[in-house]
């Protein structure tokens, strides 16, 4: 399972799968961090993400998207056309998401996802709201290590130019 180099490898039931082939440049430890967070969207841990369970995250994060916007989400990946993105599509598509670079935009409206009062900081009680609202219980040593992990300046919260720093550590 592990090649040389530590990284880890998916194999491809069809060469001519070109998701999977990103996804084999994808580290054992980003595997891991993206099966937790597949595990975040599949609420009912059957292996597959709905477009319901799709929705039910994207709300929780102050998105509102349309029943065929979900669609058009995990048809983008759904490589089997079943309707529901699986474990392997998953990888697939945080593969080419890492490839493309976020842009300023995107990060900007994630930065706002975070930084509920809008007072350009995200403190630990809004990163745990926003944790906590997508399922995702922290135990606040938790969230302090977050913070502190992106705090660069010591001030206990993370502004934007750390979290744009956060970001692009990838």
């Amino acid at each position: 399972m592990l090649a040389s180099g530590g990284s880890f490898q998916v194999k491809s039931v069809q060469s001519t799968d070109i998701g999977l082939a990103q996804a084999d440049s994808l580290t054992e430890e980003q595997v891991s961090e993206f099966k937790e967070a597949f595990s975040l969207f599949d609420k009912d841990g059957d292996g597959q993400i709905t477009t319901k369970e799709l929705g039910t995250v994207m709300r929780s994060l102050g998105q509102n998207p349309s029943e065929s916007e979900l669609q058009d989400m995990i048809n983008e990946v759904d490589a089997d056309n079943n309707g529901t993105i699986d474990f392997p599509e998953f990888l697939t598509m945080m593969a080419r998401k890492m490839k493309d670079t976020d842009s300023e935009e995107e990060i900007r409206e994630a930065f706002k996802v975070f930084d509920r009062d809008n007072n350009g900081f995200i403190s630990a009680a809004e990163l745990r709201h926003v944790m906590t609202s997508i399922g995702e219980k922290l135990t606040d040593d938790e969230v302090d290590e977050m913070i502190r992990e992106a705090d660069q300046d010591g001030d206990g919260r993370i502004d934007y130019n750390e979290f744009v720093q956060l970001m692009m550590q990838k």
